[in-house]
């Protein structure tokens, strides 16, 4: 139980982060459409009825009581649920492909607007505590951020224990607050009918489907709750929704709107007017420490989509650190880090205000949430096998609706809506551009390698010309384990050496999350000096070649991994009109793949055991 309640605690901190921070700006963003005209009695009503009922239908049905139930192998999130689908994909494996690199570029979008979004909004509360700080809030937002990014490198391990405690105080803050204002106008509990945001809809026209655009970001962050699936456990992230998050939220939208309705100049800012002025710098700063939580669960989020992007072959390698030593998913990859920097500054100091940013978010959120939706249809066909009657009749009305969502947020887009427009674009051409080149590179060489079997016959018969025998163990990586490796024939062709014993080595990636470490290695002799090695991994675990091989030990194999040669072959990349690809996707293509992490360090091979043999491969 002890653990249960563990659990529970800690994805308050990580999952619920950046939901619960959406009532700093949620409600009052919903306003500003409608407050032009003055905001009757029944449109306040309306707006917390669509809050309350977005967040009952697209987190609790939606999230948390059915798509937590759509794991692979206790693993969620978007990409976790391609790599599941593409098991029994068939002939669709290109639209699934499309359909979850659209959902994870959405997600890096989001977790670039997320952050700057949130501390904006935060420190925004120092202008209510006094007006002399106004021109400070972009400043110490600025500051922040920088710290936060800093500190990547340094793990979560040593604050993640206060994550957790922290935020859920921060729940009962929001809990305690809107209880004390809902005696404002107890009327606002009508607000659970929900006719009254149908009501509100029918009514409002036009701007109704702008409101929705803001109404959304009430359930901002409710992605994270898939993602982190794996970290907590199905029941940890389900209870601490219903016992804590969702009731704190439900009652803080309450008592922003009756306190609305008696004092309608709040609209201005109606979460931080909600305290007295004595509590305004406590709240401030609890709330900035919330968006911090907030926005290191997104940015931590970004570094494991990543991962497993490149796991699954969508990106090209990059260095991937562990900053725990006992909890694997705590990772930091300075590459992602150093771009979500600079793409959170740009937005800080192009937009100036989370009114602003305001306007950019949704589009990423709805559209990610719509892939989920897609995905999920796949996944109840295809794994659960329920018939097509029942998969649309659970799944089209919430496809609808997020329809509607993303309709309204697309109207924003020309109000700043195409930031995260254009980062998904760009991340779904690097993707594609990459997965597409990998694809014609691995044809093209198929075309001149020579069959490992007929040069493992060759080279075994004995004649004048067999290349000298040399003491010690040669290992060879290569991807398609039926050809002979380059990096061997180059060998064998300048050197005119071969080694007592060579093991052809391949690694896979699993589309599951972890591969047991009695699945790990499987080898197969073909040869008195030649044995084919296949390592398999899960695309959340680091690939360890180094240690993977230790477990030969266990074997008997008699193995010594320093006096082993590790061989690869490095191709150097010429661009070529007649490739298949454009020539600005070639240069995309061979940019990617000179700015991807060395394979030895990839891999973790011991440094002083390398040898690489190159050549041109044009493509």
């Amino acid at each position: 139980m002890t653990k249960f309640l563990g659990l529970a605690l800690g994805s308050v901190g990580v999952v619920y982060g950046d939901i619960g921070t959406s009532p700093l700006y949620a409600f009052r963003e919903a306003l500003r459409p409608v407050a032009e005209d003055g905001v009757s009695r029944f449109e306040i009503i309306g707006l917390i009825s669509l809050m309350i009922w977005t967040l009952t239908i697209i987190v609790t049905l939606k999230y948390v009581l059915f798509l937590l139930r759509a794991d692979n192998d206790g693993e969620g999130g978007t990409l976790s649920l391609l790599a599941l689908l593409m098991k029994f994909a068939g002939g669709h494996t290109n639209r699934l492909f499309f359909m979850g690199i659209a959902g994870a570029a959405l997600f890096i979008g989001d977790a670039m607007i997320a952050p700057a979004l949130s501390v904006l909004s935060a420190v925004e509360g120092l202008k209510l505590v006094t007006p002399a700080l106004s021109d400070y809030v972009v400043p110490i937002s600025v500051v922040i951020l920088v710290l936060l990014f800093a500190v990547q490198s340094r793990g979560t391990a040593a604050v993640s224990k206060f994550f957790g405690p922290i935020t859920a105080v921060w729940f009962l803050v929001l809990a305690v607050a809107g209880v004390s204002h809902i005696s404002d106008d107890i009327g606002i509990l009508a607000a659970f009918n929900p006719w009254y945001a149908v009501y509100f809809l029918y009514h409002a026209g036009f701007v109704g489907i702008v409101v929705l655009g803001a109404v959304f970001l009430t359930v901002t962050g409710a992605e994270a709750l898939y993602a982190d699936l794996g970290h907590f456990g199905r029941k940890p992230i389900q209870w601490a929704w219903i016992c804590l998050v969702f009731p704190s939220l439900a009652l803080n939208y309450l008592g922003q709107g009756a306190m609305v309705l008696k004092h309608p100049e709040a609209m201005s800012d109606p979460f931080y007017l909600m305290f007295p002025e004595w509590a305004l710098l406590p709240v401030v700063i609890l709330a900035t420490a919330a968006t911090i939580i907030a926005s290191q669960a997104v940015i931590t989020g970004a570094f494991s989509l990543t991962r497993q992007a490149i796991h699954l072959g969508f990106l090209p390698r990059m260095a991937i650190f562990h900053t725990s030593e006992t909890q694997t998913g705590q990772i930091y990859l300075p590459n992602v880090n150093v771009l979500l920097m600079f793409g959170v500054m740009v937005l800080v100091f192009v937009f100036g205000s989370s009114e602003s940013l305001a306007t950019a978010y949704g589009i990423s959120v709805t559209g990610a949430m719509l892939v989920d939706t897609m995905l999920a249809f796949e996944f109840v066909r295809g794994r659960w096998k329920w018939p097509l009657y029942a998969a649309v009749g659970l799944l089209l009305p919430l496809f609808l609706l997020e329809t509607v969502f993303l309709g309204a947020n697309l109207l924003k887009i020309h109000d700043g809506g195409y930031v995260p427009v254009l980062i998904a674009a760009t991340i779904v051409v690097i993707m594609w551009t990459w997965r597409r080149g990998t694809k014609i590179l691995h044809d093209k060489t198929r075309h001149t390698d020579i069959p490992l079997p007929s040069f493992v016959k060759s080279i075994e018969r004995k004649s004048a010309h067999a290349p000298v025998e040399v003491p010690g163990t040669a290992i060879f990586l290569t991807s398609d384990p039926e050809s002979t490796p380059a990096a061997l024939l180059h060998n064998i062709k300048h050197n005119h050496v071969l080694h007592a014993q060579n093991f052809i080595l391949t690694i896979r990636t699993a589309n599951t999350p972890v591969v047991p470490k009695e699945e790990r290695v499987r080898m197969r002799q073909i040869s008195e000096r030649f044995s084919l090695i296949e390592m398999h991994f899960g695309y959340m675990e680091t690939q360890n070649v180094s240690q993977a091989l230790g477990l030969f030990r266990k074997t008997g194999l008699k193995f010594d991994i320093m006096s082993t040669s590790f061989y690869l072959g490095r191709r150097k990349l010429v661009p070529d009109a007649q490739s298949g690809m454009p020539h600005w996707q070639d240069r995309l293509f061979i940019a990617l793949a000179n700015a991807a992490i060395d394979p030895s360090d990839y891999f973790r091979l011991p440094t002083n055991r390398v040898v690489e043999l190159g050549s041109h491969v044009i493509i």
